[in-house]
């Protein structure tokens, strides 16, 4: 079993993107749930969008993607299956890896009451 990964709380993350800290991010929610909302990104920062079950299929793009030595926050709804994705990630040496802590439901509770919740 992997350790589990380390945790981004909504309001951090908030921080690192107004202050333009080197990231990406990467949904694992399935495509009606990204339908639905989205974490609001700069242009900046890659955003990427891979439902967990492809992951494995897809990993060489979110290696493009923090090539450079960026930190990946992962997120889905609650937390659960980033958690899952961040950790398989960080195992494959991709990283530093981040979960969302609470997802994007907290995001919406705690930064940004503009994001829809379901």
């Amino acid at each position: 079993m992997s350790d589990p990964p380390a945790e981004i709380t909504p309001g951090a993350l908030r921080t690192m993107l107004v202050e333009g800290a080197p990231l990406a991010v990467l949904d694992v929610r399935e495509d009606d749930e990204r339908g639905y909302c989205t974490l609001p990104t700069p242009p900046r920062v890659p955003d990427l969008h891979i439902p967990l079950g492809s992951l494995p299929a897809r990993l060489d793009e979110v290696r493009a993607a923090t090539a450079d030595g960026r930190s990946l926050v992962v997120y889905c709804h609650h937390g659960v299956r980033s958690a899952h994705a961040a950790a398989w990630l960080s195992g494959r040496g991709v990283g530093p890896c981040l979960n969302l802590e609470g997802g994007i439901d907290a995001w919406s509770a705690a930064v940004d009451p503009s994001v829809p919740r379901y």
